[in-house]
């Protein structure tokens, strides 16, 4: 019966994602008329034909590691006839910072809305087991320690995100059950523990500080087509298999003991939503700094539009994150000086947060 629903919301938010997208590509310092804009991201559409791959390495811990680079070669669908200085910018300077937004708030809003299903609390979202938090410390500390953790920096965050949400997860488990109530104080003590050890990072950073401060602040700025490429494919796989399990986050909403007489594999259920969440969460905050309250403001939002069925509502919050952020970045640079997106979402969500507090209530869906 959710099927249509599905279909019909799913279908409006990708026409209106694409219409934000393409209207994003006019902002900037240079404007662009949007006929223009609309030939010049037609014609960056392409279809990977050729695969090479060659020989490369890649450095851990100080040892050169041999490893396989793999290279995609593309066949372009469209040829239209457009000014070559609005292409080179719509293609390689906007579109590559525009759709890395479109997929990191798809992966933030989509993480969003497991995280209020698995704990049954429309406040929780992607960072409250300490994902950010721990994508953040690995972030501050390749900055701050280049010589003694020689990883890049999207990498360290990477694999800060995952340690941390493997981390609390261990913290919680106890004879190979998971209390939900006790993952959210591990969650919380090991966020408030990072905090001070980032902190500390900070200290040390010197002239390095303001990359620190910016990282932490969360950006889109020199985006890239390589990030777009990484990213892209992992937010789709996670969420691919996180959609799988849609009806079992609508059981998991009666209760960890009537999903279990229903036939639900509670805690293997749980140990994959947390699991794939944090792929997902980890891949964002990876190649874009912290960015907050997407996750929490979009499921929300579709939540009281499109109700509680994780059927319907955990397409539609991916469709719709990616729009918001998009929608975001561009306020944030579209001002006389540009501002983190972080910055921007913070000051949004904030005020909406509160209006939850204030107006709605937040113990349970």
């Amino acid at each position: 019966m959710s099927g249509r629903p599905t279909v019909v919301w799913s279908l409006g938010l990708t026409g209106l994602l694409a219409v934000v997208v393409l209207l994003s590509a006019t902002v900037g310092p240079v404007s662009i008329e949007l006929p223009i804009v609309a030939k010049a991201t037609l014609n960056a559409v392409g279809v990977p034909t050729v695969v090479t791959t060659a020989p490369a390495s890649a450095t851990l811990a100080g040892v050169s590691i041999p490893v396989t680079a793999i290279d995609l070669e593309y066949t372009y669908l469209f040829d239209f006839a457009v000014p070559r200085t609005d292409e080179t910018i719509v293609r390689q300077i906007r579109l590559p910072r525009i759709l890395l937004g479109a997929v990191v708030g798809f992966a933030l809003a989509s993480a969003g809305a497991v995280m209020q299903g698995f704990f049954r609390n429309p406040m929780a979202d992607p960072s409250i087991i300490g994902v950010s938090s721990g994508a953040a410390a690995g972030a501050v500390a390749t900055i701050a320690f280049p010589l003694a953790l020689p990883l890049d920096l999207q990498a360290a965050a990477f694999l800060g995100a995952l340690v941390t949400a493997f981390g609390v997860y261990v913290i919680a488990t106890d004879a190979g059950r998971t209390p939900v109530a006790t993952l959210l104080l591990a969650g919380v003590a090991v966020q408030t523990f990072l905090g001070a050890v980032i902190s500390f990072m900070m200290l040390q950073t010197g002239r390095s500080l303001e990359q620190a401060v910016f990282w932490m602040m969360g950006h889109l700025h020199n985006s890239s087509w390589e990030e777009v490429e990484v990213t892209l494919p992992l937010a789709l796989l996670a969420f691919a298999v996180l959609f799988t399990y849609r009806r079992d986050l609508n059981v998991l909403l009666l209760g960890e003991e009537d999903a279990q007489t229903l036939g639900i594999d509670v805690e293997r259920t749980k140990r994959v939503l947390l699991a794939l969440s944090s792929v997902i969460t980890a891949a964002a905050v990876a190649v874009s700094g912290v960015i907050g309250f997407v996750g929490l403001i979009v499921p929300h939002m579709l939540r009281l539009l499109v109700g509680p069925d994780h059927r319907i509502l955990l397409p539609t919050s991916a469709l719709a994150g990616a729009t918001f952020l998009v929608a975001t970045d561009t306020l944030a640079r579209s001002g006389p000086a540009e501002l983190p997106v972080g910055v921007v979402t913070a000051a949004l969500g904030a005020p909406f947060f509160l209006y939850l507090l204030r107006n709605r209530e937040v113990s349970s869906l």
